[in-house]
This record gives C-alpha cells, sequence and structure tokens, in this order.
C-alpha cells in the first residue's frame, strides 16, 4: 500500500471558503493511490463511472485525480484515466472553471493553476481549457453560477458556449439532467440570470424554446409598455425567489404564461386566449422534459387560472367555488395557496414592487375556509336524491361564499 498518496479539498469547497459562503460539500482528490490502496485504507467504492470512495468515517467522497478524453457527444462521451500517475495538476485542468479548479492541501496552501482566485475576486466566470465545449452541462453550469453568484461570462467563454450551441452539442443533452439544471438554477439566489444567460449564449431557444419567445412580444397595453413579456416573467420570478418560495411555485411562475409567445399578431396586443395555448405548450414542456408532477401540476394551474385569481374580487361566488373546485382546493388547499404564491408574485412582476399587498390571496384563503365548513356528510345523508347530492353540495358551499364575501364587504 501506498504511503506518498496526497490529499486535497478541492472545487466548489474551496471556492466557497475564498467567497466567504457556508460549506455545503467537501470535495476531496487522491493523488498517487491506486483503488487497491483506497480500499486498504477501508474507503468503500461507489464510483460507477470513475473511481469515488466514501470515508470510512465521515463518508465523504474522495475521487482518485483522473483526466478525461471525449470520444463521443454529449455529457457521457468521455473516457477516464484515473492512475497514481495523475498529477493535481492534470486533474484540475480537466475542470469546467477556474473558480472550480482550485485545491488546497492539508497546510492550507493553495494550488491554483488556471487563475481561479483572481477570477472569484473579480467576479468572472472564465472555462479552464478549450476541453470546456466537450461537455453540454457546463453551458447550464454556467448559467447557474451566474445566478448564484452574479459573476459575468468571460468574452471568450460565452463565445465557446455559442460554438457549442451551433455545433448541437447541447442537443445531446437528455431531459433528466437538463431538468436537474434548470430546477438548481430556478433555486438560486437571482435565477433570472439562469434564464438570461441561456439566452444570450442561444441555448435558451435550444432548451426552453417556449420561454425564449415571449422576449420582445409586448404586454397588454394597461402593463407597462417598456417590459415585454420576457422580462416580465424574469421579474416574476425574481420575485418568488425574494419571497423565498419552494420550487414549485418558481416552475410556475417561469411557465405561466407561455402562450404569450405564440399569440397571434391579429389579437396582439391584447393576448385572447393565451391561457388555453400556454396550457398546451406547457403539457408539451413538461413531456419533453420530464418535470416532476408537483411542479407540472402548479404549473398548468397556475398557466390556466393566473387571470381568475387576479380578477377574485370581481367573480361572483359559484365561479369561485368552481375556481377550487377546479384546483381541488378542497383536498389540496397547500397547493392552492402556492397556486396564489405564483399569482401574488405574476402581480408583483407587473410593478416592480417587491413590498405590494396582494389582496386577492386573503379574499381566497378566506372564501375557501368559508366553503370548507360546509359539512357536505350532512348534506349527503338529508338528500333524498343520491344523484344531487354533488348539486347540493355545490349551492351550499355558494351560499357560505356569498355570505362570507358579504361580511368582508362589511368589516
Amino acid at each position: 500500500m501506498k504511503n506518498n498518496l496526497k490529499i486535497y479539498s478541492v472545487g466548489g469547497a474551496v471556492r466557497d471558503r475564498l467567497l466567504g459562503l457556508p460549506l455545503q460539500d467537501h470535495d476531496w482528490v487522491v493523488v498517487g493511490a491506486t483503488p487497491e490502496d483506497m480500499v486498504a485504507r477501508g474507503y468503500r467504492p461507489v464510483g460507477k463511472d470513475f473511481p469515488v470512495f466514501l470515508h470510512p468515517d465521515t463518508h465523504e467522497e474522495y475521487a482518485l485525480a483522473r483526466t478525461e478524453r471525449k470520444t463521443a457527444p454529449g455529457y457521457k462521451g468521455f473516457i477516464i484515466h484515473a492512475a497514481p500517475d495523475v498529477t493535481l495538476e492534470q486533474d484540475l485542468l480537466r475542470r469546467d472553471f477556474t473558480i472550480n479548479a482550485i485545491a488546497q492541501d492539508a497546510d492550507g496552501k493553495l494550488i491554483d493553476p488556471c487563475g481561479g482566485e483572481a477570477d472569484l475576486r473579480a467576479g468572472i466566470l472564465r472555462h479552464v481549457s478549450p476541453a470546456f465545449n466537450e461537455d453540454p452541462v457546463r453551458i447550464l453550469r454556467a448559467a447557474r453560477f451566474v445566478a448564484r453568484f452574479g459573476f459575468s461570462v468571460a468574452p471568450e467563454t460565452l463565445e465557446l458556449m455559442r460554438g457549442m450551441i451551433a455545433n448541437g452539442e447541447v442537443d445531446a443533452l437528455v431531459a433528466e439532467r437538463v431538468w436537474q439544471e434548470l430546477a438548481r438554477g430556478l433555486m438560486e439566489k437571482t435565477p433570472s440570470r439562469f434564464f438570461t444567460t441561456l439566452r444570450e449564449c442561444g441555448a435558451l431557444a435550444r432548451i426552453l424554446p417556449e420561454l425564449d419567445a415571449l422576449f420582445g412580444v409586448p404586454q397588454p397595453p394597461q402593463y407597462h409598455p417598456e417590459i415585454d413579456c420576457g422580462i416580465h416573467t424574469m421579474l416574476v420570478l425574481n420575485d418568488t425567489a425574494q419571497q423565498g418560495f419552494a420550487l414549485e411555485v418558481r416552475f410556475a411562475a417561469l411557465t405561466h404564461d407561455l402562450g404569450k409567445g405564440n399569440t397571434p399578431k391579429d389579437i396582439l396586443p391584447h393576448h385572447i386566449g393565451h391561457e388555453a395555448r400556454s396550457v398546451d405548450l406547457l403539457r408539451d414542456l413538461c413531456e419533453r422534459l420530464r418535470v416532476p408532477g408537483d411542479c407540472r401540476d402548479l404549473g398548468l394551474l397556475a398557466a390556466r387560472y393566473h387571470g381568475d385569481v387576479h380578477r377574485a374580487k370581481k367573480l361572483r361566488p359559484d365561479t369561485i367555488v368552481r375556481l377550487f373546485q377546479s384546483c381541488d382546493a378542497w383536498r389540496r388547499p397547500e397547493r392552492f395557496t402556492q397556486l396564489l404564491q405564483a399569482c401574488a408574485s405574476d402581480a408583483r412582476g407587473r410593478t416592480g414592487h417587491q413590498h405590494d399587498a396582494y389582496p386577492q390571496a386573503d379574499y381566497l384563503l378566506r372564501a375557501l375556509q368559508a366553503a370548507q365548513a360546509v359539512n357536505a356528510g350532512e348534506i349527503a345523508q338529508q338528500c333524498a336524491d343520491k344523484d344531487m347530492i354533488a348539486e347540493k353540495v355545490r349551492e351550499a358551499r355558494v351560499a357560505t361564499v356569498a355570505e362570507a364575501i358579504k361580511s368582508f364587504s362589511s368589516v
């Protein structure tokens, strides 16, 4: 068993430590070892594509230093070489960005062959080598880091990303990986920058053409004319992040207006019927990217009903009850609350005012609480015609909501 192996902290742990951010994951690279050496030291092998081992006590991942060679399109088309003669510098040179290609030894000394520390200070996201263009996932990672750190992409890196798009590398991405990076991008500090970065390099039109189509499309005339539908969507999305809303709400905010990018020119700028178009486009998007059910379902509700929610105080009691029914608010009140959150962000995305109140949410929640107080079981027992039970319950809920609305108005 070799005794001259060396272990370094690498990647995100070093980067975040230099930025003064909380450390979430510790990544380690081992130089000068074989898989047999690691097993002999008690490490448990877990890597499928390359040698990765779990520490016997901390269970953190330790990867053998390795190099990579591109052999086929896509992010899996690589041959991995891991051996004791692979140096730390060789391992760092295969990484995506200079800010992720910094290592730290046990004494705290930095090994930074690519200038990552300087790029961290300058707030620049720069690729390590031309091999960057061999992995299309790196385009999505670049966008995600921009959204997280607020960095700018180096001009030469942006050009490389554009070349990857032109060469069709992004078309080799599998749906699951796209969704994984998209979901992480939605949860970043400024998620709009994830999508504007993808748009800047041309990837958005290939990955999310429905969203890309919103940019340049005018909003209805009653809203700010200087804010097109794409910019509006980005404002809505950022509001969900500022409010700390869940992934499902952020996805609904992102996709609530897709139909406006597909509006026939003869009915612009009012976007008549865009809700139905949004639902159809979103269904296709969710199937293509294999979006999880919770995100898909809330997104479809927001696309279909956000206009009704905005008009809540003008809706008749029977329309409000029908809205509750359509959204399955009786069984899923927490999802209905998430719908209201997405609608509130939509409203604030029109004004740009983060702290604007959204009284429709309280109005509908109070109406829902009143409707839920209707005892459906008791009505069923008293109803002689069992075929009429559902209608009698609906009528009772409508009457209760009507009374509740009157009480709201009198306060």
